[in-house]
């Protein structure tokens, strides 16, 4: 039976939209588009952009507490040249993190896990960052206790493979995204040799990791979905802010999309 070109429309619209409300919106290190990345001020700003969950890193500080930055030093967000495992977690919170960004975000700190974890509405998700190895791991552990957050509101990524697995070990309940970058060869220089899509599968399944969490760079057919979906495994991207490029990966059948725009991302896709 031939459907009247109306109804086709319709119903293609409507599958559409199924497609896309099944696609998650993370905000890379909150709204960090709009507000200083990593800060309560970018927290909450995703959260009343409607993000479905926040994206954020951690460090561990001299005196082995866990303070929220992406970068290893506090330089370019907080004006002091000094790594962070240099300070302690009392000399962190005196710099302000917010400025650089705009004068209404002066005083901001450098945040706590656990403030960014209080945050978090019911029914939201933070995706939790480590950026060094698995020393941080035990801390993390504990922290997750004293906040009362569970695997049912925090996932871990990382790009240390090592600290992966030393939270699946410490943590197994939690969900583990394996982070991993893909660069283009511009022609310029040697290209870098690039991890292939079964080699990081094998990694992932030998530490039993839940997910895959690539760059948007990745060149991947829908037969490489396919294929790491077999293996068992989740798979995200990292970090678009173009709308096509969005479209790209839905159509892939990506879980989720973290963006630096997660309100307007989500306006432009009509989620």
């Amino acid at each position: 039976m031939k459907l009247p070109p109306a109804l086709v429309a319709v119903t293609l619209a409507a599958l559409t939209a199924v497609s896309l409300s099944a696609v998650d919106i993370v905000a890379h290190r909150g709204a960090s588009f709009d507000a200083p990345e990593n800060t309560l001020a970018a927290e909450k700003l995703a959260w009343k952009q409607n993000a479905d969950a926040v994206e954020t890193d951690i460090y561990l500080t001299k005196d082995g507490k866990l303070i929220v930055s992406h970068d290893k030093t506090t330089k370019r967000t907080a004006g002091r040249d000094a790594a962070i495992a240099d300070l302690t977690l009392a000399e962190l919170r005196e710099l302000d993190a917010g400025k650089w960004k705009g004068a209404q975000f002066a005083g901001e700190k450098l945040p706590t896990l656990a403030e960014q974890i209080a945050l978090i509405p019911a029914g939201k998700r933070m995706f939790v960052e480590i950026k060094i190895g698995p020393e941080i791991v035990p801390e993390l552990a504990r922290e997750l206790v004293r906040t009362g957050a569970s695997e049912k509101n925090i996932t871990i990524i990382s790009f240390n493979y090592e600290s992966l697995k030393e939270v699946r070990k410490q943590l197994p309940r939690y969900q583990t995204q394996y982070l991993v970058g893909y660069k283009k060869p511009d022609g310029k220089a040697p290209a870098k040799k690039q991890p292939t899509l079964d080699e990081i599968i094998a990694e992932a399944k030998a530490a039993q990791l839940t997910g895959l969490d690539l760059q948007s760079t990745w060149p991947l057919s829908k037969e490489d979905v396919k294929t790491i979906q077999a293996a068992g495994l989740q798979l995200h991207v990292w970090t678009v802010d173009d709308v096509a490029i969005a479209k790209h990966w839905i159509d892939l059948g990506v879980a989720s999309i973290t963006t630096n725009r997660p309100g307007w991302l989500r306006e432009q896709l009509k989620l």
